[in-house]
């Protein structure tokens, strides 16, 4: 109800504003996006926020500075690829120093038509 609500004020406000201000667009781009805004009222999986997203960029924010020293283009590539594995580990619950160290171990004598079992959300780590 309360999204309901909001949706027919912004409607009604809309018709008291010149198409031309900043208040009418930004209303416009609100009415526009409405699914998408409201979404997770409809879909009990969806979240209301993107703090997960947030929080998974947050360690490539932080680090700006140090991509700097990659050495090449290469280098790069290969360090966001390694954060990108660090984190789909932590977004899957596996610790990432232990997923790296195990699949370091295994992975030359691992059979290429399984290498689908080694992923983050796949693999089953040796108890220690």
């Amino acid at each position: 109800p309360l999204l309901k609500s909001l949706e027919s004020w912004l409607r009604e406000k809309m018709k008291t504003l010149s198409r031309h201000s900043e208040l009418a667009k930004a209303f416009a781009y609100a009415l526009n996006q409405w699914p998408a805004l409201t979404y997770y009222a409809d879909d009990g999986w969806a979240e209301a926020d993107n703090n997960i997203a947030e929080n998974a960029l947050r360690m490539v924010s932080l680090g700006r500075k140090n991509y700097l020293f990659f050495g090449s283009d290469h280098g790069g590539e290969r360090g966001a690829l390694l954060y990108s594995l660090i984190g789909t580990c932590k977004l899957n619950g596996v610790e990432p120093e232990s997923y790296l160290r195990y699949v370091l171990d295994v992975i030359a004598d691992w059979p290429i038509n399984r290498v689908g079992e080694l992923l983050p959300w796949r693999v089953a780590l040796p108890t220690e």
